[in-house]
């Protein structure tokens, strides 16, 4: 039986990508790889805990893990645009594609801030230095 590949699109089979950084065996060695971890804790929900304690403290206020737990999005597939780190700052650009109601195919792409502190990679913000990263949908017909 083969293992179930990671919903971060590495590839990977989720217990030797996503979900060793999930379980908190591993912490993410880059930015990029904590978007990924990000990413797959949305799209299975359940990781309210996780999402919460990588995102930037000074960044968490009013968030909770049973709110951040709930799947509250079809998410389909992830597609990274970027990725720059800076010592310890990165951007990691990409695109999160979900299933709508409709059934129509819908897009969030966004640019996303993180930092380094003492060797634990936090999820800051989404920068705002870019007109289209707005969530859109399109016509897969």
């Amino acid at each position: 039986m083969k293992a179930a590949v990671c919903c971060c699109d590495s590839g990977k089979p989720f217990k030797q990508c996503c979900g060793l950084l999930l379980a908190g065996a591993v912490l993410p060695k880059t930015a990029k790889k904590l978007m990924r971890s990000r990413y797959t804790a949305y799209a299975l929900g359940g990781y309210g805990d996780y999402l919460l304690a990588t995102w930037h403290p000074d960044h968490r206020a009013g968030l909770d893990a049973a709110s951040l737990s709930m799947q509250t999005t079809n998410w389909q597939s992830l597609k990274i645009i970027e990725s720059n780190q800076n010592n310890n700052e990165a951007v990691v650009e990409f695109i999160a594609y979900f299933l709508e109601f409709s059934g129509e195919i819908g897009l969030h792409r966004e640019r996303s801030r993180f930092q380094r502190i003492k060797g634990c990679w936090y999820y800051v913000d989404e920068t705002k230095d870019r007109a289209d990263h707005k969530e859109q949908v399109v016509n897969v017909n």
